[in-house]
């Protein structure tokens, strides 16, 4: 059967509430270190702060590698409050340390507050286009079956480092045909296109409209991808057809993609497919030029989830291995390698105001891009760190340091009922949070257990899944020229600043004058850059 939509869950919306929890502490540890009580501690945090700043010089050689992570749905309260879950406010994230930092604009041309697919074009390819959509023009409408496809489609940052001899790969823990990861390879004008039924049940004929499985394993620019790794087995295989674990296929056109991608790699190189951990871990690196690893059915399993069971620990490889792994693929290549990473599940989770979970896998991305950084050469590696977009996440009211940062915050003086320090605008756990007799009444929300992972956070509006935010995103950059991600930008400038940094794209230089163009040649590239676009 197809998926009747996406829904970014797996599990079921109707489920009750957390069971009971009598009593929550109303007197949380000190959390902070005695020391923080004198003046000079904070004086000289900041001397040593400015110290190091005065003492920073830039990196100007253009970068052989890039390593572009995604956290889907990361906002800046989701990142502040996963220092808190990891043990104290002032904790430091890894790709905090990095020392160049700015923020992108992640409207879409047509929407206020973005989804996954537009934004990926944007920062992947260089154009803000239409919500809901993949790498098409904004002069066309959504779910549109007939279009001038040579005129409005476009390819971005992965092509472009194929292009000038680099090895690519694309790494997630959604689906591999999910919005953010299809950002790298498809055209769409339905994100939700992942199969053929999708396309069948939005009005087009499926025999004419490519859906995004199908461009995984049918475009040169996916085929020539180095690494894939990620879920969505589901979307590659026949409804007859049952995957590795039991779970049939979604597609009704009899295609087996999997098999196919097995075929057309043939002739390419020595290839490795894999469904599991053991056999990841256990990839031969050397006499393997193109891996393919599709570990789910559908999205991957929540680290939690993977930690509460040995089976799933042997199945489910974590977003720090996959990225391990990609590295040493695409190292080998003496012209260097494009890598884009995503921590997909970020997103999911805070679609179902699962706030624990949302914390627990931002923590697993950035130990993913903390140990991207020790296992690369800051000189000729660079790794930028951004969120496609936000979320409607509070961290509010006045906690005192070291409470429980997924616990109760505080009591209002105006209902005499406690809230949670995290809650959000909107979502399905408006139902958890007003009494079912009268939704202008609070529930006690004291009465449940946050210790569950799937414990639904407070919210202010009813609706059937948390939105996106609007605000501005953080970027965070580290290696070869990465001052240039100072400031606040549109998100479409970041795939450009990239490719000037790494000579791919409309600043691939074949060599023979490599690592001459002066840096004060930007704003010409950039403007040339531009003109190209347009002309595409």
């Amino acid at each position: 059967m197809g998926r009747v939509r996406d829904g970014h869950s797996r599990q079921d919306k109707k489920a009750g509430p957390s069971p009971p929890n009598p009593k929550q502490s109303s007197e949380p540890e000190q959390g902070f270190e005695e020391r923080e009580r004198e003046s000079v501690f904070w004086f000289e945090q900041g001397q040593e702060t400015l110290v190091r700043k005065l003492g920073e010089t830039h990196n100007t050689n253009h970068a052989k590698n890039v390593i572009f992570f995604i956290g889907d749905g990361m906002s800046s309260q989701t990142s502040a409050a996963t220092r808190m879950y990891l043990g104290n406010e002032a904790n430091t994230l890894s790709f905090e340390h990095f020392k160049d930092t700015g923020t992108v604009r992640t409207y879409c041309v047509n929407r206020q507050v973005p989804d996954s697919s537009c934004t990926a074009t944007a920062y992947l390819s260089g154009v803000k286009i239409n919500y809901g959509m993949v790498n098409i023009a904004a002069s066309v409408q959504r779910y549109a079956c007939d279009y001038d496809q040579n005129a409005t489609e476009f390819e971005g940052l992965l092509r472009w480092a194929q292009d000038a001899g680099k090895s690519t790969g694309i790494v997630t823990t959604t689906k591999i045909t999910h919005a953010t990861p299809a950002g790298a390879y498809a055209s769409s004008t339905n994100r939700y296109w992942e199969n053929d039924v999708e396309v069948g049940d939005s009005g087009c004929n499926p025999e004419d409209v490519e859906d995004i499985g199908e461009q995984l394993v049918g475009k040169e620019l996916a085929l020539r991808f180095n690494v894939v790794m990620g879920g969505g087995r589901g979307n590659l295989l026949p409804e007859e057809t049952l995957d590795e674990e039991g779970h049939h296929g979604y597609r009704r056109d009899g295609k087996n993609l999997i098999e196919a991608w097995k075929q057309a790699h043939q002739s390419m190189g020595k290839w490795e497919y894999v469904w599991n951990r053991d056999q990841l871990l256990g990839v031969d690196v050397k006499n393997t030029d193109y891996l393919l690893g599709l570990f789910e059915t559908g999205h991957m399993k929540y680290n939690l989830e993977v930690q509460e069971s040995a089976e799933a620990m042997a199945l489910e490889p974590t977003l720090e291995e996959m990225t391990q792994m990609a590295i040493r693929m695409l190292e080998k290549n003496p012209k260097g390698y494009v890598l884009f990473v995503e921590g997909g599940l970020i997103d999911v989770a805070h679609h179902e105001t699962w706030s624990r979970l949302a914390l627990d896998e931002t923590a697993e991305y950035a130990k993913a891009i903390g140990t991207a950084r020790a296992a690369t050469n800051e000189q000729d590696t660079l790794i930028v760190v951004s969120a496609d977009h936000t979320h409607t996440l509070t961290y509010n009211g006045y906690p005192k340091r070291g409470n429980d940062i997924l616990g109760l915050g505080d009591v209002s003086d105006e209902d005499f009922l406690p809230f949670t320090t995290l809650s959000y605008a909107n979502g399905a756990s408006y139902y958890w949070t007003y009494t079912p007799e009268n939704h202008g009444v609070r529930e006690d929300v004291s009465k449940y257990d946050y210790r569950q992972m799937n414990h639904r956070y407070m919210a202010m509006v009813p609706l059937d899944a948390e939105t996106h935010g609007g605000d501005d995103v953080t970027f965070w950059a580290s290696g070869p020229m990465s001052h240039l991600f100072r400031g606040t930008y549109e998100q479409n400038t970041i795939p450009l600043l990239i490719s000037y940094i790494a000579q791919i794209g409309d600043y691939f230089d074949d060599g023979s004058n490599a690592g001459t163009a002066p840096l004060a040649s930007v704003p010409i590239l950039l403007i040339s850059a531009i003109v190209g676009v347009l002309r595409r």
